[in-house]
């Protein structure tokens, strides 16, 4: 009980009165081999957490709350605090985004570690250049599922001969092009050749990162026809290889069968848990997990079911409760958020390398 704000001794306290509602001070001390002024700290606990209250027929006893409501409050409570720090997270991702547009706009920014291209071709050939001058590694975050024909047909010639030149490829997608065939067998042709590919529920960024010293994202990952940026800062650049490596570890290579939680939880369930905790809508879980808003809203219910959840937020509480959100979850999203610009990154060759991929933010 600890995550509903119960320590060890509250619910030791706490599990002998569901057995002995009106134990008084000294039964509860002997019965767990306490000083009486222990228990008697420990009552005063849970009283202030409305889980007992002091008997009106007996002043040295305390008598339990109806668990269902003592309970549901304390449940309630931890729900306002979620409510309290989902808050906090959206706030300092808007001031990070401000100080960084702002940054953006002063003088100093305009330099050569950051430049800025507009128009398709401009894009397109920014994409081939540092994709043909890589040297070491190309490491790639594809996400939004299934990436669009002429994108995965442009990239081929880039992936084919950065392998060929002994340049280290390196892909995540979405575990859901599993159900794309065009973007699945690019990922197998990109593994026969020599290219690694894993693949993960969800992906906190879009971007690609040439030889570590470069990386391609986009202006507004919402609007791609604005532009994008190529930035070339040490500072930058070493913090989303950094990103690029941890979500490697996380991720699976795309042969292996994927396997549940010792909860019974699938990654990709466990995504929609996170992204549920997070207060994101429909649209947005189905976007995140590169499928179908009609599939995203019957994974959502599944769980619902499963947990007992009234609602989503209910949901997000109780996972929270029983351990079932992944590690770090709240804490991750706004670091993400802000990496770039406060928004997330570009994608592969595979999925800028062609004017449609562009456009459509496939």
């Amino acid at each position: 009980m600890g995550q509903l704000g119960l320590d060890s001794d509250a619910e030791a306290v706490y599990r002998i009165l569901l057995k002995l509602p009106k134990a008084g001070v000294s039964e509860i001390a002997d019965g767990l081999g306490w000083p009486v002024a222990r228990a008697r700290a420990t009552l005063d606990r849970l009283a202030e957490l409305t889980l007992v209250r002091n008997s009106s027929e007996e002043p040295d006893k305390v008598r339990l709350v109806n668990p269902e409501f003592g309970l549901s409050g304390l449940l309630h409570r931890q729900e306002q605090e979620l409510a309290r720090h989902q808050q906090a997270v959206a706030t300092s991702r808007l001031a990070i985004t401000q100080m960084l547009t702002e940054y953006e706009s002063s003088p100093t920014a305009r330099t050569d570690e950051v430049r800025r291209y507009t128009g398709l071709d401009a894009i397109n050939s920014q994409i081939e250049r540092l994709s043909y001058g890589a040297e070491s590694s190309i490491e790639v975050f594809a996400p939004r599922g299934a990436q669009p024909l002429a994108a995965l047909k442009a990239a081929r010639p880039l992936d084919q001969g950065a392998v060929e030149r002994g340049v280290q490829v390196r892909y995540i997608y979405l575990d859901s092009i599993r159900n794309d065939p065009p973007t699945l067998n690019y990922a197998r042709w990109l593994q026969d050749i020599g290219g690694e590919v894993r693949v993960l529920p969800q992906l906190p960024l879009r971007m690609i990162i040439y030889d570590r010293r470069a990386a391609i994202v986009p202006i507004d990952p919402e609007a791609s026809l604005l532009g994008v940026m190529v930035l070339q800062g040490a500072g930058v650049v070493t913090a989303l290889v950094s990103l690029f490596q941890q979500i490697w570890e996380q991720s699976q290579p795309i042969g292996e069968a994927r396997e549940a939680t010792p909860d019974g939880l699938t990654p990709q369930e466990q995504a929609v848990l996170d992204l549920l905790f997070d207060g994101h809508t429909d649209d947005v879980v189905a976007r995140k997990l590169g499928v179908s808003v009609r599939t995203g809203r019957r994974i959502t219910a599944d769980l619902l079911a499963r947990l007992g959840a009234r609602s989503r937020f209910q949901a997000g509480a109780l996972a929270m409760e029983r351990g079932w959100l992944g590690p770090g979850t709240a804490d991750t999203a706004a670091v993400g958020g802000a990496t770039v610009n406060g928004v997330a990154a570009v994608s592969s060759a595979a999925a800028v390398g062609a004017a449609p991929a562009v456009a459509g933010g496939g």
